[in-house]
């Protein structure tokens, strides 16, 4: 299985590296590659009265490039995403087509008038990475807090929880993992 990252937007070539060892660690027997390249942020996403992004447009423009097979992509982007039913989102995923795209923006303590801590930031960035590509793989919201796939409605959920899944959460990615590589064909 092959896990891409792509910047959307200007995003730190550092954070990038960091979110793709995180994925490494979490999916050890996935390929994960980043790109230098950014993806431009979709202007026709934008929305002007909310100062943000509708992620469904980004995830759409997403879905067009193209994709190794069994691959996922992860889009990472410092602009502020939103769902029309939400406020915010940190991040989101479609399950069926194995894109997702995270924020990095309300994960940095400074969005929360806290002093800079890189390394809370950057730990904020691997949970929200590894929740979305989790998804990806079919897996829901998960009961437990401290599972990588609870649902963070507030940054003190996503801080809560830990950048490893549950017993069980585990388990079904394992699973997932397995139908995916044996369903891929022979050559």
């Amino acid at each position: 299985m092959r896990i891409s990252v792509l910047p959307v937007g200007a995003v730190d070539e550092e954070n990038l590296e960091y979110i793709r060892r995180a994925l490494q660690k979490a999916f050890p027997e996935a390929s994960i590659s980043s790109s230098r390249e950014a993806m431009p942020l979709p202007t026709e996403a934008y929305n002007t009265i909310r100062d943000q992004y509708d992620s469904n447009g980004i995830l759409s423009k997403l879905r067009l490039l193209p994709k190794s097979e069994a691959g996922r992509l992860l889009g990472v982007t410092e602009a502020d995403l939103y769902v029309p039913s939400m406020n915010f989102i940190f991040g989101q995923a479609h399950n069926l087509s194995g894109i997702a795209v995270i924020s990095t923006r309300r994960l940095r303590p400074e969005f929360y008038a806290q002093p800079p801590d890189r390394q809370l930031f950057l730990e904020r960035c691997a949970k929200e990475a590894i929740h979305e590509i989790g998804h990806t793989h079919g897996l829901d919201h998960c009961v437990n807090p401290a599972c990588v796939m609870y649902f963070s409605n507030s940054i003190k959920d996503t801080d809560r929880k830990t950048s490893s899944f549950c017993r069980n959460c585990h388990a079904k990615a394992l699973e997932a993992l397995k139908s995916s590589s044996s369903s891929r064909p022979n050559g």
